[in-house]
């Protein structure tokens, strides 16, 4: 489904993207974002509290099959990635919440995401299934370096940290661009006789995370630009960090059919 290549040439362009993102960031920025902590505490509960329930409630009610019904619980039990960084930047959000955020969400991934699976998946899993930590620490580090290496460059020399903020936004543009002529194309018939319940999962799950991320955050009065950015913060999983996952911990056809909605 996922050729070798683009893999390789989705994580080169994701370490791209965040180190231009962090170029864009200091460490004051990191210090406003701590000053209001219970962003970080309601983007954290929104994160593990909702989504893998939101992803229950839709498998349970699509009545997915099983593998791909773990497929979604993987991926609304990740933290937050990289893509919802690069949404919270092209948005204007507050991106050092977000990437604040997503490192706590990533942090805590460790014990949360493999007790989500445990709460809400059990009910569809198997002996074969089980999650690879290793991965989820790969995850960390490929998403946590280049931000520091971004934010040491500029504070050295700030106009090759806003030349690499540029070409992190670019990438941003080439990496979809990538999977729109690759991807696509050479799965075409799989996507065509993919079930619209799969569809309705795939974009179902970040919709509902956006929609809830976005009211809890408001209700608890974080103003306009924190709530968009803990909404993406919600809707948007570490869809990368999910696709290791299951390429390390399932092989062959269970792979494949768990790996849809990730991909998706």
């Amino acid at each position: 489904m996922i050729s070798e290549t683009e893999q390789l040439l989705l994580a080169l362009m994701i370490g791209v993207i965040m180190l231009g993102m962090g170029s864009s960031l200091t460490w004051r920025d990191f210090r406003r974002a701590f000053k209001r902590p219970q962003s970080i505490l309601i983007g954290f509960l929104s994160q593990y509290g909702l989504m893998p329930l939101i992803g229950f409630g839709l498998a349970v009610v699509l009545q997915l099959p099983p593998a791909l019904a773990v497929g979604l619980i993987l991926i609304a039990s990740m933290p937050g990635g990289s893509t919802s960084n690069i949404f919270t930047y092209f948005s204007k959000g507050d991106l050092a919440l977000s990437v604040t955020m997503t490192t706590f969400s990533t942090l805590a991934a460790f014990v949360m995401t493999p007790l989500s699976l445990l709460i809400y998946a059990s009910r569809f899993m198997t002996n074969e299934i089980s999650v690879g930590m290793g991965s989820v620490i790969s995850g960390l580090f490929v998403m946590l370096i280049p931000v520091l290496i971004g934010m040491a460059i500029r504070r050295r020399n700030a106009n090759i940290g806003a030349v690499l903020e540029l070409i992190g936004g670019i990438m941003g543009v080439v990496i979809i661009l990538v999977l729109i002529i690759s991807w696509v194309p050479r799965n075409a018939a799989l996507l065509a006789t993919t079930p619209w319940q799969v569809y309705v999962a795939a974009t179902g799950i970040g919709a509902i995370g956006f929609l809830f991320g976005f009211g809890v955050a408001i209700a608890a009065k974080l103003g306009f630009r924190r709530a968009a950015t803990v909404s993406l913060e919600t809707g948007i999983q570490n869809g990368p960090l999910a696709l290791s996952v299951v390429l390390l911990s399932f092989t062959g056809a269970l792979a494949n059919e768990i790996v849809l909605i990730p991909v998706l």
